[in-house]
């Protein structure tokens, strides 16, 4: 693994986080800890107060922890919120997640999301306009349309039923709240 060199001392153990759009524009972007490793990928955590932005949009200061999980070949990332959150997870479907380097990892944002609500557990499909617009847009290629909506009839299944879902990530969002 090569050596990682940082510009401030905060930076050490932080992770940028990098979603682009399919054009390669800048999409959602932020700093979050490295917190491990487990059989799910990798997870990062962000506590109270994480500041996100959106390309070059004013950013946003989140009001809950959360932690992120960036699965090893898979066509998604997933954030599993802490109380206050509107969405206990929040999966955006993306390509598979590139470490460029052990600090730095970014994937291509494809419009869907899985979401479970807080409370009710009610699972969603969002974004599905977004989608078809952005397949004429950008001209998404038949594998990122298929694998999309593949992945993302899956998860809506495993949102309630497999792992990391229903508890594994717990343990991860205990480490930030």
């Amino acid at each position: 693994m090569p050596s990682v060199t940082y510009e401030r001392e905060d930076e050490v153990g932080k992770v940028r986080v990098v979603f682009r759009k399919y054009d390669g524009g800048l999409h959602w972007h932020a700093w979050l800890r490295r917190l491990g490793e487990d059989e799910h990928g990798v997870w990062l955590g962000a506590p109270v107060g994480t500041i996100w932005q959106r390309g070059s949009e004013a950013s946003v200061t989140m009001p809950a922890a959360h932690v992120s999980l960036f699965p090893r070949e898979r066509w998604w990332v997933a954030s599993f919120n802490a109380e206050l959150a509107k969405f206990e997870i929040y999966i955006d479907l993306a390509t598979t997640p590139y470490w460029a380097r052990p600090d730095h990892v970014t994937m291509v944002d494809v419009d869907l999301d899985v979401v479970r609500h807080r409370g009710s557990g009610v699972v969603e499909l969002l974004d599905a306009d977004e989608f078809e617009e952005h397949q004429r847009k950008y001209g998404y290629t038949a594998e990122v349309i298929d694998g999309t909506r593949v992945a993302a009839q899956r998860l809506m299944a495993a949102v309630t039923t497999e792992e990391p879902f229903t508890s594994a990530y717990r343990r991860w969002l205990a480490m930030v709240s």
